[in-house]
């Protein structure tokens, strides 16, 4: 099984927001950081947020923060969120299937099997988990860049953030 790089691209965002608790980051940064086009990192940004795992700040001094707390973010839930479908052959499609085996066919058994696996696996794990040496992973994201806005310093129509 393949990830698009959609799904690719917002496990690395929230991977990045995880490390820099307590502020807002800049979706350029992380674009920086990964070398992502910062128009389909701000696409993502937005279906991350839309789902909760991320909150937008718009504006000048705005950002994006964690949505929740990374030990409540579930990488299955994430990755059935942002992957557009999980047809991983034709005959998992309802409509289209033109496959003439598929009536007596196993095939549709042993892969629908394998990605149940696969999601066993990944409902297992937490952002939290990805993140456990948030120092080493600042370090090799380049963060000699100081791009990101303390949350402190950042109001929300009239309110303090969390």
């Amino acid at each position: 099984m393949r990830l698009t790089d959609h799904t690719d691209y917002s496990l690395r965002t929230l991977i990045y927001a995880a490390v820099h608790p307590g502020e807002l980051v800049h979706v350029q940064s992380v674009a920086d950081a990964f070398d992502i086009p910062k128009n389909h990192l701000v696409k993502i940004v937005q279906k991350l947020g839309q789902a909760g795992f991320l909150h937008t700040v718009r504006g000048r001094a705005g950002g994006i923060r964690l949505g929740q707390p990374a030990e409540a973010i579930n990488l299955g839930a994430v990755v059935r969120a942002m992957e557009p479908d999980f047809a991983l052959v034709e005959c998992f499609q309802s409509e289209g299937n033109a496959c003439v085996i598929t009536q007596a066919c196993g095939l549709r058994g042993v892969l629908g099997e394998a990605l149940g696996a696969y999601f066993k696996v990944l409902d297992r794990y937490t952002l939290a988990d990805l993140t456990t040496q948030p120092a080493t992973l600042q370090r090799l994201l380049g963060e000699a860049v100081t791009s990101s806005v303390p949350l402190a310093a950042v109001t929300v129509k009239g309110k303090s953030p969390r």
